[in-house]
């Protein structure tokens, strides 16, 4: 019997995105506003499932594989700090409704599956620095990217080398 998995489900960010937003932070932000995240580690996760066996993994993956949605356009160009959890992150100021739906759809499925769900609603989110835990200045509105969602992801969080990754397991389609 194999280890349980730290896992959650997620949008990819696009490569050209993710580097144009490494850019943006380096220049918005100052280095002691907090540990930036990795490019590659960007992402905006819509259900975190927390530590699952490997039969929990195959319910989950089969739910996943029935939802049909539409591909939508996600433009991220709101950011903010939440400092009780002393995270600086990169956001959406509309949410489009197939995220929303596509969120709201894999939280329940994995709420039916034994997973713990948060109470908080929804804030869909890229993490960009964490350990901020002094106030920190975010930067005036006029910043975007907008990139077309084709499919999500369930993910891999793995530590090691005192680093953590994202490893991507499997892919799903939008429509």
């Amino acid at each position: 019997m194999s280890e349980p998995k730290r896992l959650f489900f997620a949008l990819e960010i696009p490569a050209p995105i993710q580097q144009q937003v490494i850019q943006w932070r380096a220049a918005q932000f100052a280095p002691e506003a907090g540990r930036p995240i990795a490019a590659a580690n960007l992402h905006l996760t819509l259900a975190f499932l927390g530590e699952i066996s490997d039969q929990k993994q195959q319910t989950l993956m089969t739910l996943a594989g029935r939802i049909q949605q539409p591909a939508f356009t996600l433009t991220l160009d709101d950011a903010g700090h939440w400092p009780r959890s002393r995270v600086v992150w990169l956001g959406s100021r509309q949410p489009p409704r197939g995220l929303l739906q596509l969120a709201n759809l894999l939280r329940a499925q994995a709420a039916r599956s034994g997973c713990y769900q948060s109470p908080q609603p929804f804030h869909p989110h890229v993490t960009l620095l964490r350990n901020a835990a002094h106030q920190v200045a975010i930067p005036a509105p006029g910043f975007h990217w907008t990139f077309p969602v084709t499919e999500f992801v369930l993910y891999s969080s793995q530590f090691s080398q005192g680093r953590t990754q994202y490893q991507p397991l499997a892919r799903w389609s939008l429509e």
